[in-house]
This record gives C-alpha cells, structure tokens and sequence, in this order.
C-alpha cells in the first residue's frame, strides 16, 4: 500500500509541516487502538472472522475515497495485479491475522514491543534484498533493537529463552513483523499506484480469499454483544480508512524516511493505554521497549537528514 507518490517544488511551510505531524500522531494513535481494541474483540471474534469483516466493512470508503479523490485509471491499476495480489497476501492477510492470532495469546502491550523492532528488521531486509547501503550506524541500531526484542520476549532473563524458549504471541507477533518486512520488500519493488486505491484492491482481495475460508467453517463469528460490535466497527474506521488517510496526508509534507521513525510511537500509545486501563506491565517491558525503540531511532538516524524536497517514496502501513 505505497504512498501517493509527489515532487515537492519547496520546502513545505512550518503550518504543513506541524499539521502533517499532528496526522502522523492521529494514524498512530489510532493503529496503537487497534491493538488494544484487537485484544478485546479476539475474546469473541476469532482471527480470520475479524480480518474478514474488518475489511470488508473498510473497503466500500476505501473504495468511494480512491474513486472520487484519486480518479485511478483502473487499467494500470489492473495490470498490476501480480504485486497487489503480493502486497495483500502479506500487508493485509499475513500480518494481520498473525497480529491477531498474536493476541489471543499475549497482551497489546508485549505485541507492540515486539512490533517496534519491524521498522529495524525492514532496513535489514532492504539491505538484503534490495541492495540498499546499510551503514555501520545502522547495524548498531538493528543489534541494539534486537536485544531489545530478546529483553521482552525473555521478560528480562535471556537464559529463559534457551530454556523456555518463546512464547506463542510473541513467536506470532514475528510471522507478523516477517509478514509486513515481505510486505514492504515487495512495495518497494512494484508499480507505483495511489495508495488509497491499492489499500482497497487490496482489501478486496483479501475478502474474496477469507469468504471460501470462513464458509467452510460455517461462516464468519459475527459480533454477538455490542462491546464487540463497537471493537469491530472501531477497527474497520480507525486503523483501516482514517490512519491511512492521515498517515498519507502526512507524506506530502514529510519525507517517509522521517515519517517512518514516527510509527514507534505505536508502543508508546499502546504502553500508556495498558497503563491507564490498569493492565500489569512489567519492567522488562518498558526497559525493554526502550531499547527497541533507542535502537530503530538509531537505525534510522540518515533519515532525518534527507532533503524534504525528495520524492516521496517507500510504503504505508494498515496495521
């Protein structure tokens, strides 16, 4: 789900900029909601129900968005249906269900911690894949992020893990980050299209995928109390249409490279959720996540120094 792609001629003005940060901190705000919310309706709506209806619910305004605001020609969108087809067996089906299979087994505070190591683990895999320049700065950074994911999956004994070993959210929370670094690799290689419209294709794919499957298990797990009901609908406007609106928004005026840096504010919204709710947290967690996000920050570092007047470029995120 890449990004509208734009050529800025100046430098944006302090007021876009301040505004695009603010929509950065309402997209991760929001996706920060959706794990807390995502542990909730995991209670009563099983994993692949929930993607299910999640998007199928977010894909008409995705749809009537990208119609109306992007006016796609949908015949090169159409050509390109190998990488969409890609894009959303891995940024919609793959992550997602892993995120919530992820949560009927640990808390959103622990599964944001080990998705804070992501933005870490897709500079590795670009320099892998991708053949993009990783620095010495950047190695330090991605090392430093991984004993801070190895810090909570351990929660603060790293003997635990050749003993215990992992458990099983946090070992689904990595298919997760996997899912979405794939996702990434794979964004950064395609066609560039408008963002909205592919978010929607790609939704719809994965609703004309998960149909066949939740039939055969007698239909999707409707929502049965009105807490549920809420979680659902919060899920399918929140995260799904408005963060990626805003997060998109945001990008006309902050290079992604920046903007990217911002989506560690994911375990800090969701840390100070779990700790208003009154959920236990322990500090492993919180030393933990410290360190994963000191980490990525590190990784990260060259991209505050680039030019705000490049082309915007790189990949969204529906998390």
């Amino acid at each position: 789900m890449r990004p509208l792609a734009t050529t800025a001629t100046a430098a944006p003005t302090r007021r876009a900029t301040w505004t695009a940060v603010a929509a950065l901190v309402g997209a991760t705000l929001f996706w920060a909601g959706n794990y807390i919310v995502g542990q909730r309706a995991v209670e009563t709506i099983d994993p692949v129900s929930l993607v299910l209806l999640r998007w199928a619910l977010a894909l008409v305004p995705l749809a009537l968005i990208a119609q109306f605001v992007e006016r796609p020609r949908w015949r090169e969108v159409a050509r390109a249906w190998p990488w969409l087809l890609t894009l959303s067996a891995f940024g919609i089906l793959g992550y997602n269900l892993f995120l919530y299979a992820a949560l009927e087994h640990t808390d959103a505070f622990n599964a944001s911690l080990v998705n804070a190591f992501n933005p870490a683990l897709i500079t590795l895999a670009a320099a892998v894949f991708l053949r993009e320049r990783l620095t010495p700065l950047s190695v330090g950074g991605v090392l430093i992020a991984l004993a801070g994911v190895l810090v909570v999956l351990g929660d603060g004994d790293l003997g635990s893990l050749f003993t215990g070993g992992f458990g099983v959210g946090e070992l689904l929370m990595v298919g997760a980050i996997a899912a979405w670094t794939a996702y990434t690799v794979a964004g950064r290689r395609g066609p560039r299209l408008p963002p909205v419209t592919s978010t929607a294709v790609q939704a719809a794919v994965a609703v004309v995928v998960l149909v066949p499957f939740s039939l055969a298990e007698g239909g999707p797990a409707l929502p049965a109390t009105g807490a549920a009901l809420g979680s659902l609908l919060f899920i399918a406007v929140f995260p799904s249409v408005l963060s990626y609106l805003l997060w998109n928004h945001a990008l006309t005026a902050i290079p992604p490279g920046r903007a990217g840096v911002f989506l560690n504010l994911i375990t800090v919204f969701t840390a100070v959720f779990t700790i208003l709710a009154g959920q236990p947290w322990t500090a492993a967690q919180v030393a933990g996540g410290a360190i994963v996000i000191g980490g990525v920050v590190l990784t990260n570092a060259g991209a505050f120094r680039a030019t705000p007047g490049r082309r915007a470029s790189g990949t969204g995120r529906t998390t």
